[in-house]
């Protein structure tokens, strides 16, 4: 998957906040909060949430609830 487009300057304090590359976990198609690989997704939504914020499917229903 594609990240979104954010500044330079906000890739890197979420890169460096989490300790990864925000682009490269999201290409990798793994979780930057709790590391899971090979992410998948429920809907539509949920695929461009995870774009946005780099969140799996279970982080995002832990975050934001599962509807």
């Amino acid at each position: 998957m594609e990240p979104t487009q954010k500044s330079p300057e906000i890739n890197q304090l979420l890169s460096s906040l989490m300790g990864k590359d925000r682009e490269q976990t999201i290409r990798e198609g793994n979780c930057m909060t709790c590391d899971a690989t090979n992410v998948t997704f429920r809907d539509k939504l949920s695929i461009k949430e995870y774009t946005i914020s780099e969140m799996c499917q279970t982080c995002q229903d832990s975050v934001f609830g599962p509807d």
